[in-house]
Protein backbone atom coordinates (compact mmCIF):
# COMPACT_ATOMS: atom_id res chain seq x y z
CA UNK A 1 0.00 0.00 0.00
CA UNK A 2 1.54 3.31 -1.14
CA UNK A 3 0.29 6.46 0.60
CA UNK A 4 0.63 10.10 -0.53
CA UNK A 5 -0.58 13.18 1.34
CA UNK A 6 -2.53 15.94 -0.42
CA UNK A 7 -4.47 19.05 0.59
CA UNK A 8 -7.80 19.65 -1.19
CA UNK A 9 -10.08 22.67 -0.92
CA UNK A 10 -13.76 22.08 -0.29
CA UNK A 11 -14.66 24.01 -3.47
CA UNK A 12 -12.77 21.39 -5.48
CA UNK A 13 -14.30 18.50 -3.53
CA UNK A 14 -17.91 19.63 -4.09
CA UNK A 15 -17.46 20.33 -7.79
CA UNK A 16 -19.79 17.99 -9.70
CA UNK A 17 -21.33 16.51 -6.53
CA UNK A 18 -24.26 14.21 -7.31
CA UNK A 19 -26.18 11.81 -5.09
CA UNK A 20 -27.83 9.32 -7.40
CA UNK A 21 -29.20 7.09 -4.62
CA UNK A 22 -28.96 3.51 -5.88
CA UNK A 23 -26.47 4.51 -8.57
CA UNK A 24 -24.03 5.97 -6.05
CA UNK A 25 -22.53 9.31 -5.06
CA UNK A 26 -19.82 11.21 -6.93
CA UNK A 27 -17.85 14.41 -6.29
CA UNK A 28 -14.57 16.11 -7.27
CA UNK A 29 -15.66 16.73 -10.86
CA UNK A 30 -16.82 13.13 -11.20
CA UNK A 31 -13.39 11.75 -10.30
CA UNK A 32 -14.32 10.65 -6.75
CA UNK A 33 -16.57 7.67 -6.01
CA UNK A 34 -17.92 8.66 -2.61
CA UNK A 35 -19.75 5.39 -2.00
CA UNK A 36 -17.88 2.37 -3.43
CA UNK A 37 -19.36 -1.14 -2.98
CA UNK A 38 -17.91 -1.78 0.46
CA UNK A 39 -19.16 1.51 1.91
CA UNK A 40 -22.25 1.88 4.09
CA UNK A 41 -25.13 4.23 3.42
CA UNK A 42 -25.11 7.67 4.97
CA UNK A 43 -25.68 7.11 8.70
CA UNK A 44 -24.64 10.36 10.35
CA UNK A 45 -27.22 11.83 12.69
CA UNK A 46 -27.94 15.57 12.67
CA UNK A 47 -25.57 16.34 15.53
CA UNK A 48 -22.71 14.47 13.84
CA UNK A 49 -23.34 16.19 10.53
CA UNK A 50 -23.55 19.58 12.24
CA UNK A 51 -20.28 18.92 14.09
CA UNK A 52 -18.52 18.56 10.73
CA UNK A 53 -19.85 21.90 9.49
CA UNK A 54 -19.09 23.54 12.84
CA UNK A 55 -15.46 22.41 12.60
CA UNK A 56 -15.17 23.67 9.03
CA UNK A 57 -16.75 27.05 9.81
CA UNK A 58 -14.40 27.54 12.79
CA UNK A 59 -11.39 26.36 10.75
CA UNK A 60 -10.82 23.47 13.12
CA UNK A 61 -9.00 20.51 11.55
CA UNK A 62 -11.07 17.51 10.50
CA UNK A 63 -9.63 14.05 10.84
CA UNK A 64 -7.61 12.90 7.86
CA UNK A 65 -9.53 11.17 5.05
CA UNK A 66 -8.36 8.24 2.95
CA UNK A 67 -8.94 7.82 -0.78
CA UNK A 68 -7.95 4.83 -2.86
CA UNK A 69 -6.37 5.44 -6.27
CA UNK A 70 -8.04 3.35 -8.97
CA UNK A 71 -6.40 1.91 -12.04
CA UNK A 72 -8.03 4.65 -14.15
CA UNK A 73 -6.42 7.29 -11.87
CA UNK A 74 -9.79 8.26 -10.41
CA UNK A 75 -10.51 7.79 -6.71
CA UNK A 76 -12.83 6.08 -4.26
CA UNK A 77 -13.27 6.88 -0.58
CA UNK A 78 -11.89 4.38 1.88
CA UNK A 79 -12.61 6.50 4.93
CA UNK A 80 -14.43 9.84 5.07
CA UNK A 81 -17.73 9.18 3.29
CA UNK A 82 -19.85 10.53 6.14
CA UNK A 83 -17.82 13.75 6.42
CA UNK A 84 -17.64 14.19 2.66
CA UNK A 85 -21.39 13.85 2.16
CA UNK A 86 -22.04 16.15 5.13
CA UNK A 87 -19.87 18.85 3.51
CA UNK A 88 -21.34 18.37 0.04
CA UNK A 89 -24.91 18.38 1.32
CA UNK A 90 -24.35 21.60 3.22
CA UNK A 91 -22.75 23.41 0.27
CA UNK A 92 -25.61 22.09 -1.84
CA UNK A 93 -28.04 23.65 0.71
CA UNK A 94 -29.63 20.27 1.48
CA UNK A 95 -29.72 21.15 5.18
CA UNK A 96 -29.17 24.18 7.39
CA UNK A 97 -26.60 24.73 10.11
CA UNK A 98 -27.50 27.10 12.95
CA UNK A 99 -30.68 27.99 11.04
CA UNK A 100 -28.77 29.12 7.95
CA UNK A 101 -28.38 27.32 4.64
CA UNK A 102 -25.22 27.75 2.62
CA UNK A 103 -27.03 30.08 0.26
CA UNK A 104 -27.95 32.29 3.24
CA UNK A 105 -24.30 32.95 4.11
CA UNK A 106 -22.47 36.15 3.24
CA UNK A 107 -20.02 35.90 0.35
CA UNK A 108 -16.98 36.06 2.64
CA UNK A 109 -18.43 33.27 4.81
CA UNK A 110 -19.01 31.12 1.74
CA UNK A 111 -15.43 31.73 0.56
CA UNK A 112 -14.01 30.72 3.92
CA UNK A 113 -15.84 27.40 3.76
CA UNK A 114 -15.04 26.76 0.10
CA UNK A 115 -11.34 27.49 0.69
CA UNK A 116 -11.11 25.23 3.74
CA UNK A 117 -8.41 22.61 3.10
CA UNK A 118 -9.04 18.95 3.77
CA UNK A 119 -6.19 16.56 4.55
CA UNK A 120 -6.38 13.43 2.40
CA UNK A 121 -4.15 10.40 2.05
CA UNK A 122 -4.15 8.82 -1.41
CA UNK A 123 -3.68 5.05 -1.11
CA UNK A 124 -2.65 2.79 -3.95
CA UNK A 125 -2.94 -0.98 -3.64
CA UNK A 126 -5.01 -4.08 -4.30
CA UNK A 127 -8.75 -4.38 -3.57
CA UNK A 128 -8.05 -6.60 -0.56
CA UNK A 129 -5.53 -4.10 0.82
CA UNK A 130 -8.02 -1.27 0.43
CA UNK A 131 -10.69 -3.27 2.21
CA UNK A 132 -8.33 -4.10 5.06
CA UNK A 133 -7.47 -0.42 5.38
CA UNK A 134 -11.14 0.40 5.51
CA UNK A 135 -11.66 -2.04 8.37
CA UNK A 136 -8.67 -0.63 10.24
CA UNK A 137 -9.24 3.11 9.92
CA UNK A 138 -13.02 3.20 9.91
CA UNK A 139 -14.43 6.12 11.92
CA UNK A 140 -14.46 5.46 15.66
CA UNK A 141 -17.97 4.84 16.95
CA UNK A 142 -19.34 3.90 13.50
CA UNK A 143 -17.63 0.53 13.06
CA UNK A 144 -18.60 -1.68 10.18
CA UNK A 145 -21.12 -4.36 10.97
CA UNK A 146 -20.39 -7.94 9.95
CA UNK A 147 -22.96 -7.67 7.17
CA UNK A 148 -21.42 -4.46 5.83
CA UNK A 149 -18.11 -6.31 5.55
CA UNK A 150 -19.83 -9.21 3.79
CA UNK A 151 -21.42 -6.76 1.36
CA UNK A 152 -17.91 -5.56 0.56
CA UNK A 153 -16.48 -9.02 0.01
CA UNK A 154 -19.41 -10.26 -2.12
CA UNK A 155 -20.33 -6.97 -3.81
CA UNK A 156 -21.96 -7.23 -7.19
CA UNK A 157 -25.41 -6.95 -8.79
CA UNK A 158 -27.03 -9.25 -6.23
CA UNK A 159 -25.91 -7.17 -3.22
CA UNK A 160 -26.93 -3.96 -4.99
CA UNK A 161 -30.41 -5.32 -5.62
CA UNK A 162 -30.72 -6.83 -2.12
CA UNK A 163 -29.89 -3.47 -0.54
CA UNK A 164 -32.75 -1.95 -2.49
CA UNK A 165 -35.18 -4.19 -0.59
CA UNK A 166 -33.49 -4.43 2.80
CA UNK A 167 -30.99 -1.64 3.41
CA UNK A 168 -32.47 1.77 2.76
CA UNK A 169 -34.32 4.13 5.05
CA UNK A 170 -38.00 3.30 4.54
CA UNK A 171 -37.09 0.27 2.43
CA UNK A 172 -39.76 -2.34 1.56
CA UNK A 173 -38.53 -4.76 4.23
CA UNK A 174 -38.88 -2.08 6.90
CA UNK A 175 -42.38 -1.22 5.73
CA UNK A 176 -43.44 -4.88 5.80
CA UNK A 177 -41.61 -6.21 8.84
CA UNK A 178 -40.57 -3.41 11.21
CA UNK A 179 -42.95 -4.69 13.91
CA UNK A 180 -41.11 -8.01 13.94
CA UNK A 181 -37.47 -7.05 13.27
CA UNK A 182 -34.86 -5.54 15.55
CA UNK A 183 -31.98 -3.33 14.50
CA UNK A 184 -31.61 -0.90 11.64
CA UNK A 185 -32.19 -1.58 7.98
CA UNK A 186 -29.57 0.98 7.01
CA UNK A 187 -26.97 -0.83 9.12
CA UNK A 188 -27.82 -4.09 7.31
CA UNK A 189 -29.55 -5.82 10.24
CA UNK A 190 -32.63 -6.73 8.18
CA UNK A 191 -30.50 -8.07 5.33
CA UNK A 192 -28.28 -10.11 7.64
CA UNK A 193 -31.22 -11.66 9.49
CA UNK A 194 -33.03 -12.64 6.30
CA UNK A 195 -29.96 -14.22 4.69
CA UNK A 196 -29.28 -16.07 7.94
CA UNK A 197 -32.81 -17.48 7.88
CA UNK A 198 -32.92 -18.53 4.26
CA UNK A 199 -29.40 -19.99 4.34
CA UNK A 200 -29.84 -21.71 7.70
CA UNK A 201 -26.95 -19.67 9.10
CA UNK A 202 -24.62 -20.18 6.12
CA UNK A 203 -24.56 -16.49 5.19
CA UNK A 204 -21.21 -16.32 3.41
CA UNK A 205 -21.94 -19.47 1.40
CA UNK A 206 -25.30 -18.08 0.30
CA UNK A 207 -23.86 -14.71 -0.69
CA UNK A 208 -21.01 -16.29 -2.61
CA UNK A 209 -23.43 -18.48 -4.54
CA UNK A 210 -25.68 -15.54 -5.44
CA UNK A 211 -23.02 -12.85 -5.88
CA UNK A 212 -23.36 -12.42 -9.64
CA UNK A 213 -27.12 -12.90 -9.93
CA UNK A 214 -28.93 -9.93 -11.41
CA UNK A 215 -31.60 -9.72 -8.71
CA UNK A 216 -32.28 -10.67 -5.09
CA UNK A 217 -35.96 -11.33 -5.79
CA UNK A 218 -35.80 -14.83 -4.26
CA UNK A 219 -34.63 -13.35 -0.97
CA UNK A 220 -37.29 -10.66 -1.02
CA UNK A 221 -40.05 -13.17 -1.80
CA UNK A 222 -38.84 -15.39 1.03
CA UNK A 223 -38.95 -12.48 3.49
CA UNK A 224 -42.51 -11.61 2.44
CA UNK A 225 -43.54 -15.25 2.89
CA UNK A 226 -42.11 -15.28 6.41
CA UNK A 227 -43.94 -12.12 7.47
CA UNK A 228 -47.20 -13.22 5.81
CA UNK A 229 -47.02 -16.54 7.66
CA UNK A 230 -46.38 -14.79 10.99
CA UNK A 231 -49.35 -12.48 10.51
CA UNK A 232 -51.62 -15.35 9.46
CA UNK A 233 -50.73 -17.59 12.41
CA UNK A 234 -50.47 -14.97 15.16
CA UNK A 235 -53.61 -12.93 14.70
CA UNK A 236 -53.05 -10.57 17.65
CA UNK A 237 -49.90 -8.50 17.16
CA UNK A 238 -47.96 -8.13 20.41
CA UNK A 239 -45.04 -6.07 19.15
CA UNK A 240 -43.24 -5.92 22.50
CA UNK A 241 -43.03 -9.72 22.65
CA UNK A 242 -42.74 -10.47 18.94
CA UNK A 243 -40.10 -7.95 17.90
CA UNK A 244 -36.72 -9.50 17.22
CA UNK A 245 -37.70 -13.18 17.36
CA UNK A 246 -36.07 -15.44 14.74
CA UNK A 247 -39.20 -15.63 12.62
CA UNK A 248 -37.45 -17.11 9.62
CA UNK A 249 -36.22 -20.03 11.71
CA UNK A 250 -39.74 -20.66 12.97
CA UNK A 251 -41.10 -20.41 9.42
CA UNK A 252 -38.52 -22.88 8.08
CA UNK A 253 -39.42 -25.47 10.72
CA UNK A 254 -43.16 -25.05 11.17
CA UNK A 255 -44.77 -23.46 8.11
CA UNK A 256 -45.92 -26.84 6.78
CA UNK A 257 -47.67 -27.70 10.07
CA UNK A 258 -51.43 -27.47 10.33
CA UNK A 259 -51.95 -24.68 12.87
CA UNK A 260 -55.17 -23.14 14.15
CA UNK A 261 -54.65 -19.37 14.66
CA UNK A 262 -57.59 -19.09 17.07
CA UNK A 263 -56.35 -21.92 19.28
CA UNK A 264 -52.87 -20.43 19.22
CA UNK A 265 -54.17 -17.01 20.22
CA UNK A 266 -56.13 -18.50 23.14
CA UNK A 267 -53.03 -20.32 24.34
CA UNK A 268 -50.83 -17.22 24.03
CA UNK A 269 -53.36 -15.17 25.98
CA UNK A 270 -53.35 -17.77 28.76
CA UNK A 271 -49.57 -17.96 28.88
CA UNK A 272 -49.08 -14.20 28.94
CA UNK A 273 -51.13 -14.12 32.15
CA UNK A 274 -49.37 -17.12 33.73
CA UNK A 275 -46.97 -15.89 36.42
CA UNK A 276 -44.97 -19.11 36.16
CA UNK A 277 -43.86 -18.20 32.62
CA UNK A 278 -40.68 -16.17 33.14
CA UNK A 279 -39.72 -15.87 29.45
CA UNK A 280 -42.73 -14.40 27.70
CA UNK A 281 -40.90 -13.99 24.38
CA UNK A 282 -40.46 -17.77 24.41
CA UNK A 283 -44.23 -18.22 24.28
CA UNK A 284 -44.20 -18.13 20.49
CA UNK A 285 -41.65 -20.90 20.11
CA UNK A 286 -43.51 -22.92 22.74
CA UNK A 287 -46.91 -22.77 21.01
CA UNK A 288 -45.24 -23.94 17.80
CA UNK A 289 -43.09 -26.69 19.34
CA UNK A 290 -44.75 -27.66 22.63
CA UNK A 291 -41.36 -27.60 24.35
CA UNK A 292 -41.59 -26.04 27.83
CA UNK A 293 -37.89 -25.14 27.90
CA UNK A 294 -38.65 -22.01 25.87
CA UNK A 295 -40.86 -20.66 28.67
CA UNK A 296 -38.36 -20.89 31.55
CA UNK A 297 -41.08 -22.04 33.92
CA UNK A 298 -40.54 -20.57 37.37
CA UNK A 299 -38.67 -22.97 39.61
CA UNK A 300 -39.55 -23.67 43.23
CA UNK A 301 -37.69 -21.33 45.57
CA UNK A 302 -35.02 -22.65 47.93
CA UNK A 303 -37.30 -21.83 50.88
CA UNK A 304 -40.15 -23.94 49.48
CA UNK A 305 -37.83 -26.83 48.65
CA UNK A 306 -36.34 -26.76 52.15
CA UNK A 307 -39.76 -26.82 53.84
CA UNK A 308 -40.97 -29.70 51.65
CA UNK A 309 -37.67 -31.54 52.18
CA UNK A 310 -38.20 -31.32 55.95
CA UNK A 311 -41.81 -32.50 55.65
CA UNK A 312 -40.61 -35.55 53.69
CA UNK A 313 -37.84 -36.23 56.27
CA UNK A 314 -35.30 -36.05 53.49
CA UNK A 315 -36.84 -38.96 51.60
CA UNK A 316 -37.53 -39.03 47.88
CA UNK A 317 -41.27 -39.06 47.27
CA UNK A 318 -40.88 -41.75 44.61
CA UNK A 319 -38.24 -44.23 45.74
CA UNK A 320 -38.40 -43.47 49.47
CA UNK A 321 -34.63 -43.32 49.92
CA UNK A 322 -32.92 -40.66 52.03
CA UNK A 323 -30.92 -37.99 50.26
CA UNK A 324 -29.32 -34.67 51.12
CA UNK A 325 -31.21 -31.68 49.76
CA UNK A 326 -28.41 -30.94 47.27
CA UNK A 327 -29.18 -34.29 45.63
CA UNK A 328 -32.89 -33.58 45.23
CA UNK A 329 -35.08 -31.50 42.90
CA UNK A 330 -38.34 -29.70 43.47
CA UNK A 331 -40.95 -31.30 41.23
CA UNK A 332 -44.52 -30.29 40.35
CA UNK A 333 -47.00 -32.84 41.69
CA UNK A 334 -49.55 -31.68 39.15
CA UNK A 335 -47.54 -30.90 36.07
CA UNK A 336 -47.39 -27.26 34.96
CA UNK A 337 -48.79 -28.13 31.54
CA UNK A 338 -51.84 -29.61 33.28
CA UNK A 339 -52.44 -26.45 35.28
CA UNK A 340 -50.22 -27.12 38.28
CA UNK A 341 -48.76 -24.01 39.90
CA UNK A 342 -45.30 -23.43 41.30
CA UNK A 343 -46.57 -23.34 44.88
CA UNK A 344 -45.63 -25.19 48.04
CA UNK A 345 -48.75 -27.37 48.07
CA UNK A 346 -47.86 -28.57 44.56
CA UNK A 347 -44.22 -29.37 45.32
CA UNK A 348 -42.62 -32.71 46.01
CA UNK A 349 -38.92 -33.41 46.48
CA UNK A 350 -37.50 -36.15 44.27
CA UNK A 351 -34.01 -37.47 44.14
CA UNK A 352 -32.11 -36.50 41.02
CA UNK A 353 -32.18 -40.05 39.51
CA UNK A 354 -35.97 -40.27 39.94
CA UNK A 355 -36.66 -36.74 38.66
CA UNK A 356 -34.27 -36.62 35.73
CA UNK A 357 -33.88 -40.24 34.85
CA UNK A 358 -37.47 -41.37 34.99
CA UNK A 359 -36.93 -43.51 38.10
Amino acid sequence: MNIDLIKLKIKDLVEGYEDNLEEGVIAYSGKLDVRPPYQREFVYKDDQRNAVIDSVSKKYPLNVMYWAVRDDKNFEIIDGQQRTISICQFVNSDFSFQERYFHNLQDDEKEEILNYELTIYLCSGSDSEKLEWFKTINIAGEELTNQELRNAVYHGPWVTDAKKYFSKSGCPAHSVGSDYMRGSAIRQDYLEATIKWISKNKIEEYMAKNQNKATALDLWNYFQNVISWVEAIFVNKRTKLMKGLPWGEYYNEYYKNSLDPNNIENEIERLVQDEDVTNQKGIYHYVLSGNEKYLNIRAFSDQIKLRVFEKQNGKCKKCGENFGIKNMDGDHIKKWKDGGKTEENNCQMLCIPCNRGGG
